[in-house]
């Protein structure tokens, strides 16, 4: 839910994303009144990353640490502490976990211990992208044994090729995540 990402002017919009925080903002409302916890999970790219078109990634500039694209979107409401992915040039895509865009290796993000400290068992995720970021958190969450939730309304995708956002869906589905429309369960 950064500049980046969810604004028509930022260098990686993602179509529909400005319609996102006012949905996530309701689940935000839910669960503070239910006492659960609320973690975002934001990109905090170094200017130079292998992770970058420039520098050899896939990806165009985006989300670069201390900048309006990767500062939450204004509409978002903010109840919570953020867990910073890719800050030392990984591909930052799970919550959960980074990966070296040159070795393969993957280190994990301080979510799960947060997750566990506040005695969490299900995640419910909203946000972008789909095909991306949505899913990879899913995807490890799952694997780290939450109970997990994504909810469909309050997603959206990259879809780089046609079809990636309801792929991506799939994949989810078939690991064992509840992809959910509307609001989360109670």
């Amino acid at each position: 839910m950064q500049n980046d990402f969810a604004d028509p002017v930022g260098s990686l919009y993602v179509r529909g994303g400005e319609a996102v925080p006012a949905l996530v903002n309701a689940e935000i409302a839910a669960a503070v009144a239910a006492g659960a916890a609320v973690v975002y999970t934001q990109d905090w790219h170094p200017p130079v990353t292998p992770h970058f078109q420039k520098d050899g990634g896939i990806w165009p500039v985006h989300c670069v640490a201390h900048t309006w694209g990767a500062e939450l979107h204004p509409d978002l409401r903010v109840a919570g502490p953020t867990v910073f992915k890719g800050v030392d040039g990984e591909d930052g895509y799970s919550g959960f976990t980074v990966r070296d865009t040159r070795t393969g290796q993957r280190h994990g993000t301080d979510l799960e211990e947060r997750l566990r400290a506040a005695q969490v068992t299900t995640v419910v995720i909203a946000g972008l992208a789909t095909d991306y970021c949505v899913r990879e958190t899913a995807l490890d969450a799952v694997a780290k044994g939450f109970t997990t939730v994504v909810l469909t309304d309050a997603i959206r995708a990259v879809d780089l090729a046609p079809g990636d956002g309801e792929r991506a869906q799939q994949a989810m589905a078939d690991a064992g995540v509840v992809l959910q429309g509307g609001t989360s369960p109670a």
